[in-house]
C-alpha cells in the first residue's frame, strides 16, 4: 500500500488526522515546521484529511506543496479518528510512526521525550501530566480510564493522549476497528509487545472546537470496550514448537 517509500529518507512519520480544522491549521503547521529542526530523528508529516467539509484540505495541499517533508492523503468519505489513523499507519514506510491531534493541545517538541525511550518499547505513549481541560472533561476522562483499565488491565491512566510513537510494523498489524485507537496500549500488550508511558505537556485548545462531547464519548466508548472484550477473548496467538522449516521454537504468531 506504500505508494511513497520514505524509508531511508526519514526515521519517523507523524500522522495528523484532520477533520474541519481550518482555524487551527496555520498554527499547527508552524509548530510542526519548527519541530523539524529540533527532532532527534529525521521526521516527516502525513496529514490525513478525514472528509472535512471546510477549507482544511485546500490549506493542507497548499502547505505540503511548499514545504519539504510534508505529505497528505484525503479519504473519500469520513471514517472517524481510528480510520484516519489506520490510513496513515498503512501509508507509512518509516521505522517509526507517530500520531498527534490537529488541535495542538499537545506539543510536537515532546515527541523527543518519546523518542528518547524508543529502545525500551514498541509503543511509546504520552501521558498528559497536567491536563488543561474543563473540569467536566477531566472527570469524564478519569472515569472512562478507570473503567477501561479495570477491564483491560493495561495499567495506563491516559490511553487517549494524542501523542504517541509506535513501530510501524506493529501499527500496521493491529486490528484497528472503529474506536480501537482508545486501546492501542491494550492491543499492543495483547500482541506480546512492550508499552512505555512518558509524561508530556498539555494545553487548552486555542482555535476550533472539539468534535467530542459527553454523549459520543460515553456511548461510543462503552461499545468500543465491549468490542475489545470480544476481541481479546477470541484472540489466538499460536506458538510454534517442533518443525522442519528452520523456524525458531517458542516463536509466537501474531
Amino acid at each position: 500500500m506504500n505508494n511513497l517509500d520514505l524509508k531511508g529518507q526519514y526515521d519517523l512519520t507523524v500522522v495528523i488526522p484532520v477533520f474541519n480544522e481550518e482555524e487551527s491549521l496555520e498554527r499547527l503547521c508552524a509548530a510542526l515546521l519548527d519541530y523539524q529542526s529540533k527532532s532527534l530523528v529525521k521526521v516527516c508529516y502525513l496529514f490525513v484529511n478525514d472528509g472535512s467539509s471546510d477549507n482544511s484540505l485546500n490549506l493542507i495541499k497548499d502547505f505540503c506543496s511548499n514545504h519539504e517533508g510534508f505529505y497528505y492523503l484525503s479519504l473519500e468519505t469520513r471514517c472517524g479518528l481510528t480510520g484516519a489513523l489506520k490510513a496513515g499507519f498503512h501509508s507509512s514506510s518509516t521505522t517509526w510512526t507517530g500520531y498527534i491531534d490537529a488541535d495542538l493541545q499537545t506539543f510536537p517538541e515532546d515527541f523527543n521525550l518519546l523518542l528518547e525511550k524508543r529502545d525500551q518499547g514498541d509503543l511509546i505513549c504520552g501521558i498528559r501530566a497536567k491536563r488543561q481541560d474543563t473540569c467536566s472533561k477531566k472527570i469524564q476522562s478519569k472515569l472512562a480510564n478507570k473503567i477501561r483499565n479495570a477491564i483491560t488491565h493495561d495499567g495506563f491512566t491516559d490511553t487517549n493522549c494524542p501523542l504517541k510513537i509506535i513501530k510501524t510494523d506493529l501499527a500496521q498489524a493491529l486490528p484497528l476497528f472503529s474506536g480501537m485507537h482508545r486501546f492501542l496500549p491494550a492491543l499492543t500488550l495483547l500482541y506480546g509487545r512492550k508499552v512505555v508511558a512518558i509524561p508530556v505537556r498539555h494545553q487548552e485548545r486555542k482555535q476550533g472546537t472539539s468534535k467530542f462531547n459527553f454523549f459520543n464519548r460515553a456511548f461510543s466508548g462503552a461499545f468500543d470496550l465491549i468490542a475489545f472484550i470480544w476481541m481479546r477473548k477470541r484472540y489466538i496467538r499460536p506458538t510454534i514448537g517442533q518443525n522442519n522449516l528452520n523456524l525458531p521454537q517458542s516463536h509466537h504468531i501474531d
